[in-house]
C-alpha cells in the first residue's frame, strides 16, 4: 500500500470534494497520509482531518513564507500541539528565498526556533527549502539537524546536495516533478539516492505529475511517481511502493 507522506487536504482547492475524495483513497490502495501544516491556521483543520479519518497524521509547523505570523504566545501553543497522539513530525519548515517575505532574518529566527522545537518534543522535521540551498544546509549543519532527522521535502537540488543530506541521514520527498521531462537534475538525484531513503509525496494539490500535469494533484496521483521512480532505479514498481512505504512508517514511527 502506498504512504502519502506530504499532502495538504486542508487546502481551500478541495473544499467542494474533501470528503469523498478521502474517503476513495484505502479503496484506491493509499493506505496512510500525513496532512502537513504550512500556517497556524492550517495546524487547527490538519488536526480537524487526524481526528475525523484514521488514516490521516499530521505535521504541525509554519512554513518559512507564514514564519512573520509567529510571536512567543502563539509558539507555546504551536508546540503544545506537537503532543497530541497523531501528529508524527513538526513542519512544513525552511528557508524560501523564492518569495521576498518575510524577510531572511524572520524566516531564520523561527527555522531555527522550530527545529530546536523538534528536538525537544522528539519529532522528525519536514524541511522546505527553495532557492536556499547553502542556507537552509548550513542552519542545518550549525543546529546538528542530524540528530533530529527528518526529510526534504520536494527535494529539487543536485546529486551532491543530496549527499549531504545522505550524510546527516535524511530521508527525500520526491513528488510529481520527477516526472516532468526537464527534470533531468532531480532524475539524476533520485538515481543516486537509495531507495532507503525515499518517501513518496504529491504535495497536493500541487505539483500533479504527468500526464496530470497542471491540475489539482492528490493522492490518486501517486502510481505515477513510483512507476517514474522505478523505472530510474530499474525497480519493480511494488518494490519501490513497498519500500517507500516501509521508509516512511520507519521516520514517522508508526
Amino acid at each position: 500500500m502506498i504512504f502519502e507522506s506530504h499532502a495538504h487536504y486542508d487546502d481551500d482547492a478541495f473544499e467542494e470534494d474533501r470528503d469523498v475524495l478521502l474517503q476513495s483513497l484505502p479503496e484506491n490502495g493509499i493506505a496512510t497520509v500525513v496532512n502537513v501544516s504550512s500556517d497556524l491556521a492550517s495546524c487547527k483543520t490538519t488536526i480537524a482531518l487526524m481526528e475525523k479519518y484514521s488514516f490521516v497524521y499530521g505535521a504541525m509547523g509554519v512554513h518559512p513564507s507564514d514564519t512573520a505570523q509567529l510571536n512567543e504566545e502563539n509558539f507555546k501553543w504551536l508546540q503544545a500541539q506537537c503532543s497530541l497522539e497523531k501528529v508524527v513530525a513538526v513542519g512544513e519548515i525552511g528557508l524560501d528565498y523564492y518569495w521576498k517575505e518575510p524577510e531572511e532574518s524572520v524566516q531564520k529566527k523561527w527555522f531555527e526556533r522550530q527545529l530546536e522545537m523538534a528536538r525537544e518534543v522528539k519529532l522528525p522535521v519536514i524541511i522546505h527549502s527553495r532557492d536556499a540551498a547553502k542556507d537552509t544546509l548550513d542552519m542545518m549543519k550549525g543546529i546538528h539537524a542530524e540528530k533530529i532527522g527528518g526529510v526534504i521535502h520536494c527535494f529539487s537540488y543536485t546529486k551532491e546536495m543530496a549527499r549531504e543530506y545522505l550524510n546527516m541521514d535524511y530521508y527525500f520527498g520526491i513528488g510529481g516533478v520527477i516526472t516532468f521531462k526537464n527534470a533531468k537534475k532531480l532524475k539524476e538525484a533520485v538515481a543516486y539516492i537509495p531507495i532507503e531513503k525515499i518517501l513518496l509525496e504529491t504535495d497536493s494539490p500541487y505539483l500533479a505529475p504527468e500526464p496530470n500535469r497542471g491540475k489539482r494533484n492528490s493522492s490518486l496521483n501517486l502510481p505515477y511517481v513510483a512507476k517514474e521512480i522505478a523505472d530510474i532505479k530499474n525497480l519493480d514498481y511494488e518494490e519501490v511502493v513497498a519500500i517507500t512505504e516501509q521508509n516512511a512508517r520507519k521516520l514517522f514511527r508508526l
